[in-house]
C-alpha cells in the first residue's frame, strides 16, 4: 500500500501527465478521498491505465478549472522554458495552483515523517541510495525515491518517525511550493538541462528552491568545490538559516564536511572516518557522495559507528560506476548513467587503463572537455549517434573504432583488454551521452551492457569485492 493524500479529501485535482509519478498521483489523491482525480496524457496507453485506477479522464479544455484544488504536473511538462507548455498558461490564468507529485508528499506528511531532499547537477542519485542505505542499515524505517527508482506517492505509507530519502531533479524543485526538508543537500553545479530553465541563472534559481523554506531547525548541506556552490553558501549564511554545512574534497580545508587526498573525512575539524578502500564508493566524487551522506546522517541523529557500517556495507547504485564483475583482471564497470560528459568524468577519473565505451545522443559542448583523460584511455568504442563527432575529437589522440553497438562494443573492448597486462583494466562503459537514440533509457541501456558482457563467452563473471 503506497501513500494516501488524507489533505485532498474532498477536492478535485488535475493530473497533466500520466507517466511514473502521474499515475502514482492518481492512486494516492483517489485512496486519500478526492471527490475527483480529472487526468490527460498524449498517449492513449496511459489514460487507459489512469481511468482504470479511477481517474476521469478528459481533454483539458473540457476539464472544469474552477472547482480544481490544484493541477499536479509532470516534471517532463515544459514549465518556463522554452516555453510553457499550453496548459500551464490556462492553469495560471484560471488561478490553479501547479504543483508535483513531492510537494503533495509534504504537505501530507508534514509533522509526521522527516524528510531528506537531494540535489545536484552529478551525484544525486549515488547519495539519495547511499544515505538510504545507512539509515536502513541503522534501523530506521526510510523510503527513497523522487527522481530515483519509485515515484514519490509510490513510497511506503506515512508513519510517525519514517524518513523520506527523495532525490530532486530541478524539474521537480520548479514545481515546489512549500517543500520543507528537515534535510537538504546540494552537491555540486555544472551545466545542464540549459534547454530548460534558459540560462545557468535559470537552472540554480530551480536548484536554490531546495533551500527555500528551511528555517533554523534544518540543516543545508552545500558542496563548495565550484564558484557557483561558493555563491549558494554565502547566500545561505547571509540569510542565517538553515543551518550550513559546507562540503568540499580536497579544496577548501575550512568546510565542515571535507574529506582529504587520503580519503580520510573531517566533520567540523575532527577525524570522522577513512573512505579510502570502501569497494563500491571509489573515486573524489564518490567521496563527495559519502561525506553528504555522513553529514545528513548525522543531522539526523546517527552515530558515526553506525553510519561507518553503513558506508561499508553500501552494493553500489546500478548503472552508476557499477562493478558488473571481472574477467581475471578485467574490471568490466557499467556506467551507463553518465549521460552528460561531466558524469562520465567520475568514472574516467577513477580507472586506469580504459578500455572505453562511449557515445549515444550527444549533450552540448560533446567530450572535449574530458581531454585531460584521454591519456588513461587506450581505446575507444563508440556507439550511437555521437560516434562520428566522438570520433573527429578522439582523431590523432585516443585510439578508437566506431562500433556502432552496444554488443560489437563490448566484444571488441573484451578482446583487447584481456591482453592487457597491466594491474586492473577496465572496460568502461560510461557513454557521456542520452540514450534515447537506441534505448528508452538509460536502464535499458546499462542493462544491455551486462547482458553483453555476460553474452562475451560461457564463463561466469568473478565477483568483485
Amino acid at each position: 500500500m503506497a501513500v494516501q493524500l488524507t489533505h485532498l479529501q474532498g477536492q478535485a485535482i488535475g493530473v497533466f501527465g500520466l507517466a511514473r509519478s502521474g499515475l502514482a498521483t492518481v492512486a494516492a489523491a483517489l485512496a486519500g478521498g478526492a471527490t475527483d482525480v480529472i487526468a490527460w496524457d498524449d498517449k492513449e496507453e496511459a489514460r487507459i491505465k489512469a481511468e482504470e485506477l479511477g481517474a476521469t479522464v478528459e481533454d483539458p479544455s473540457a476539464w472544469p478549472w474552477e472547482r480544481l484544488h490544484c493541477l499536479v504536473l509532470s516534471p517532463g511538462v515544459p514549465l518556463t522554458h522554452p516555453k510553457p507548455h499550453a496548459i500551464v498558461g490556462v492553469a495560471q490564468h484560471e488561478g490553479v495552483e501547479i504543483i508535483s507529485d513531492i510537494e503533495l508528499l509534504w504537505r501530507e506528511g508534514q509533522g509526521r515523517a522527516r524528510f531528506v531532499g537531494i540535489t545536484g547537477t552529478n551525484g544525486k542519485s549515488t547519495t539519495a541510495a547511499l544515505l538510504g542505505h545507512v539509515l536502513d542499515a541503522a534501523g530506521l524505517p526510510v523510503s527513497v525515491g523522487g527522481n530515483i527508482g519509485r515515484a514519490a506517492l509510490d513510497l511506503e505509507p506515512l508513519e510517525e518517525g519514517r524518513v523520506y530519502v527523495l532525490e530532486l531533479s530541478s524539474y521537480q524543485l520548479d514545481l515546489t511550493r512549500r517543500f520543507r526538508p528537515d534535510v537538504a543537500v546540494w552537491l555540486n553545479l555544472t551545466p545542464d538541462h540549459l534547454d530548460r530553465h534558459g540560462s545557468m541563472t535559470g537552472y540554480a534559481k530551480a536548484k536554490a528552491r531546495i533551500f527555500l523554506n528551511m528555517t533554523t531547525d534544518d540543516t543545508a548541506i552545500a558542496g563548495i568545490d565550484e564558484p557557483e556552490m561558493q555563491v549558494v553558501a554565502r547566500a545561505i549564511a547571509g540569510q542565517g538559516r538553515p543551518k550550513l554545512l559546507t562540503m568540499s574534497i580536497t579544496k577548501h580545508d575550512n568546510a565542515a564536511l571535507l574529506v582529504n587526498a587520503d580519503g580520510e573525512l573531517f566533520h567540523s575539524g575532527e577525524r570522522a572516518a577513512s573512505l579510502a578502500g570502501l569497494p563500491a564508493l571509489r573515486g573524489h566524487h564518490n567521496w563527495q557522495n559519502a561525506a553528504a551522506a555522513w553529514g545528513a546522517a548525522k543531522a539526523l541523529g546517527l552515530d558515526g559507528d553506525a553510519i561507518l557500517a553503513g558506508l561499508s556495507s553500501f552494493p553500489g547504485l546500478a548503472h552508476r560506476m557499477e562493478l558488473v564483475g571481472r574477467r581475471g583482471t578485467v574490471l568490466f564497470v557499467n556506467d551507463s548513467k553518465a549521460t552528460n560528459a561531466d558524469a562520465a568524468e567520475r568514472a574516467l577519473a577513477t580507472f586506469d587503463p580504459i578500455y572505453w565505451i562511449a557515445g549515444g545522443l550527444a549533450k552540448e559542448g560533446g567530450i572535449e572537455g574530458l581531454a585531460e583523460y584521454f591519456p588513461k584511455i587506450t581505446k575507444a568504442y563508440l556507439i550511437g549517434a555521437a560516434a562520428e563527432a566522438f570520433s573527429a575529437t578522439l582523431a590523432r589522440r585516443v585510439p578508437h573504432v566506431i562500433a556502432g553497438d552496444v554488443d560489437t562494443a563490448v566484444r571488441m573492448a573484451a578482446e583487447d583488454a584481456s591482453i592487457d597486462r597491466r594491474a586492473e583494466p577496465a572496460v568502461l562503459f560510461s557513454p557521456a551521452c542520452a540514450s534515447f537514440d537506441q534505448f528508452a533509457d538509460f536502464e535499458a541501456r546499462g542493462e544491455a551492457f551486462c547482458s553483453a558482457v555476460n553474452a562475451i563467452d560461457t564463463n561466469p563473471l568473478e565477483a568483485v569485492a
